[in-house]
């Protein structure tokens, strides 16, 4: 079999691939080996901008099946069928650290997932926890500066990670989540995934309700300890990564069930929180949840730049019969997200093979860097016009309704929704077992004696109050732990 030519990007074959062409066996290189210019330029150019957030990452294409009808909640055409299923994309990652850093390191993992439909491309992007940190989006530029690095030192500092905590009750929920055994997932394969916000369905009777999207692994919950976390990112820095390419390349495909929660408006209205505030949970007691279908990975994309780093998420990408909803977290997520995109893989990110829509994209969206025009080439680049077929269809038509209020204002996100407290109590008295509860106090103990510098103590005995607020027992063990003498005014906080 004849072997291939080796050439430029022009197509050009090409010889000296490993030979400059200088004056001499010895000489200067000249400026005019235009083959080394272009293989070294491409070279420098190799990455684009990494993740602010959720940079370390894996990801697999998988297929999703509807196993159970919902019908009756959507229109999505996704659900219109029992059997139905579709091709899907999914990236899991840390969200903290940078593009080199531990994937077994004690954060929040994404859990973001793109379903290409008929309808168009469909992503849930969430975590996988079920609440978050903040329950307003003008709040994450902070919070996420926190999580990164000091700037003077550049270095991870537990002190203003726990100083925001500790000023910001709200995100205490999270914060024990995070703290628990479920803030260091043994791998992706082993953790539950949620969309987190209250998202909306509307169906073909055009009625809304709220729901809730929940992905359960069918591998089973697995955790690292703390230390065994830190053990395994010295080890393998790589561990979640390599753990899922793995499974998959052995024909362990991982499958998790999707489930959905189901809120009336009419619940919504009396709700005892705020049903759109991402840092607080759904009941499934009062709210059971209700099996969708099956998501299984079974593919590691033959080429992990071009299909993991470049691979776009925004949480606007929405299909006809699923829509958002007020969650504040949830409106500025639909901004920042494709923004992002644009900012880092540019403003046509949506061509590239793993973002783009493998049924029909018809619009008038043109050039700008990187631009593929071999799908619309020379159509129209207006609406209307008197030369194509594109048009707008009725039966697509947003979903119409009125608002609670007509007043704009910067409302207090915490006013008359200022209960932080009764939720985490309940999962650390109700849902944890007596070792979870154990390794929670270890860990939250372990991260807050880094906390250092003149504010320490006022920054260790805001949090507590926090700690007893949720349960006097989590307070009582943290403070002992920590060697911090209770006094009366503590307590009298923690009421």
């Amino acid at each position: 079999m004849d072997s291939k030519k080796i050439t430029l990007s022009n197509g050009s074959p090409y010889f000296e691939h490993q030979d400059s062409q200088t004056v001499g066996p010895r000489g200067p290189v000249l400026l005019q080996d235009f083959i080394l210019q272009e293989n070294l330029a491409h070279f420098v150019r190799e990455r684009i901008p990494e993740r602010i957030v959720h940079a370390k990452g894996s990801g697999a294409y998988g297929k999703f099946t509807v196993t159970h009808d919902i019908s009756q909640y959507t229109k999505a055409k996704l659900f219109s069928a029992v059997g139905n299923s579709c091709k899907m994309f999914a990236r899991f990652s840390t969200v903290g650290g940078e593009k080199g850093s531990a994937d077994t390191a004690r954060d929040p993992r994404g859990f973001a997932l793109k379903f290409y439909t008929e309808d168009g491309n469909w992503d849930l992007v969430g975590n996988n926890t079920p609440v978050f940190f903040i329950k307003d989006a003008k709040k994450f530029p902070d919070f996420i500066h926190t999580q990164k690095r000091v700037p003077k030192t550049n270095l991870k500092s537990a002190t203003m990670m726990w100083d925001f905590w500790s000023l910001n009750p709200e995100s205490l929920h999270q914060v024990l989540i995070l703290m628990s055994d479920r803030g260091t997932p043994y791998g992706y394969r082993h953790m539950h995934g949620f969309g987190s916000h209250t998202y909306s369905m509307i169906n073909d009777k055009n009625e809304r309700v709220w729901v809730k999207f929940h992905l359960k692994t069918k591998q089973g919950i697995k955790n690292f300890s703390n230390d065994e976390a830190v053990s395994m990112a010295g080890k393998n820095p790589d561990f979640a990564q390599e753990d899922l390419c793995n499974a998959i390349e052995n024909g362990e495909f991982p499958k998790w069930t999707m489930y959905i929660q189901v809120m009336t408006e009419e619940e919504a209205r009396d709700f005892r929180w705020n049903p759109f505030d991402i840092t607080k949970v759904w009941f499934q007691k009062d709210f059971p949840l209700i099996e969708v279908g099956e998501m299984e990975l079974n593919e590691i994309p033959a080429n992990y730049f071009a299909h993991v780093e470049q691979s776009t998420f925004s949480p606007g990408n929405l299909i006809n019969g699923i829509s958002f909803s007020p969650d504040k977290m949830l409106q500025g997520r639909l901004f920042s997200y494709p923004d992002a995109h644009r900012y880092r893989v540019g403003v046509n990110a949506h061509q590239l093979e793993v973002n783009r829509c493998p049924f029909a994209v018809n619009n008038y969206q043109r050039d700008g860097f990187m631009a593929d025009s071999s799908h619309y080439q020379d159509k129209p680049n207006y609406f209307p016009n008197s030369f194509d077929d594109i048009k707008p269809d009725p039966s697509y038509k947003s979903f119409e309704y009125e608002l609670d209020s007509a007043h704009v204002a910067s409302y207090n996100r915490n006013e008359n929704d200022d209960d932080h407290y009764t939720q985490p109590g309940l999962l650390y008295s109700k849902a944890m077992s007596a070792q979870d509860r154990e390794n929670l106090v270890n860990n939250i103990v372990a991260s807050m004696k880094e906390i250092n510098g003149p504010k320490k103590d006022e920054i260790i005995n805001r949090q507590l109050c926090h700690f007893f607020r949720a349960n006097i027992e989590l307070g009582m063990k943290v403070a002992s732990q920590l060697s911090v003498n209770i006094d009366a005014n503590m307590m009298n906080h923690s009421k």
